[in-house]
């Protein structure tokens, strides 16, 4: 598939200088770059790569003045990455426009197909699911009874979207996710076993959520565990029963939350961080990777540790924990010294 120079910008809404003829068929890192592909330069370090890559067109900010001369084609737009990010989303979506029902596949009698579908090979589609337009469903997904999907949503092979479950607009759920398996109640017997306590509620998606592959997020005990508006979670996370996510909050990969906590809107939590269960987390709250949170969380905190502290005191902390071993030996030879005058 190829585009020309013109036909980018056009998309991008930006101003070609160079020949709006040329055209790609790959991308490429701007230092990696060969004839026919497409690249960007946004970080400013990345600069001298402009002045040798054979990339064919370089999207880049409309404040750009080259200092040198040039090979490549230019398409000036406001912010560049965001326009390389915007193409790639326009490519992604035209590759992967499939459509029709492919078999084998089970969908019940009961379900109403939208004629724009796309449902994979092998899927398996449940009782009363009511499936929006433009939703695509790859092979070997499963969609249990009730499911709610809306429309231009995405569940790549091997998703699993159990009973009762809803999907707003625009969702993604990538390979070998998991939505609305049981949350992890068990109640301690007297014989000192365990006994099993009925998950009957669901998972709740809104609208532009992102779930990575092998993430899973577990149905309610009573009522629904919410992941609202925007939020974006990593691969290989742990959404717990009965929490809850406030909107275009963003978890990086393999961190866990607990049961019934409740976590703020636009919050940035990094990599392997573990939240414990029944706290709060306040708004705009950022987390270091490998922090454990075992405390409520006010608005605007910065953390970071195991158990987590200000992110501030942390790192002014790390510079004693890193000497310890230093701290120690001049203090024994400090107690010797006093000793000794004794």
């Amino acid at each position: 598939m190829k585009f020309t120079a013109e036909q980018i910008a056009g998309i991008l809404e930006g101003t070609v200088v160079g020949d709006p003829n040329i055209e790609v068929f790959k991308l490429s890192k701007i230092e990696e770059g060969t004839q026919g592909s497409l690249t960007f330069l946004s970080n400013l370090k990345y600069t001298p790569y402009i002045y040798t890559t054979e990339a064919s067109i370089t999207i880049v900010n409309t404040d750009f003045k080259p200092e040198k001369p040039i090979s490549t084609t230019l398409i000036k737009v406001e912010d560049a990455y965001e326009g390389f990010s915007k193409l790639l989303e326009y490519y992604d979506r035209i590759k992967s426009n499939k459509s029709g029902i492919e078999q084998p596949c089970f969908i019940s009698e009961s379900v109403k197909v939208p004629d724009n579908i796309y449902i994979g090979a092998f899927a398996y589609i449940g009782n009363n699911v009511e499936i929006g337009d433009n939703v695509k469903i790859y092979p070997h997904s499963f969609i249990g009874d009730n499911v709610k999907i809306g429309d231009n949503s995405i569940v790549y092979p091997g998703g699993k979207i159990y009973s009762d479950c809803i999907l707003g607009n625009s969702c993604v759920i990538n390979s070998g996710a998991i939505i609305g398996a049981d949350g992890f109640g068990f109640a301690p017997t007297k014989d000192g076993g365990y006994t099993k306590i009925p998950q009957t509620g669901n998972v709740i998606l809104e609208d532009y959520v992102d779930v990575g592959a092998g993430t899973t997020i577990d149905r309610a005990t009573i009522g629904s565990t919410i992941i609202r508006t925007g939020v974006k979670l990593d691969n290989q996370i742990q959404i717990a029963h009965n929490v809850e996510i406030g909107k275009n909050t963003v978890i990086a990969a393999q961190s866990g939350v607990a049961g019934s906590t409740k976590i703020g809107e636009h919050c940035q939590i990094g990599g392997q961080v573990g939240i414990a269960g029944h706290l709060i987390i306040g708004n705009n709250v950022k987390v270091q990777a490998q922090s454990g949170i075992g405390r409520n969380v006010k608005d605007n905190e910065v953390l970071q540790g195991s158990p987590s502290f200000g992110y501030s005191d942390w790192n002014k902390s790390y510079v004693y924990f890193k000497n310890l071993p230093k701290l120690v030996k001049t203090i024994n030879e400090l107690e010797k010294k006093v000793d000794g005058n004794n």
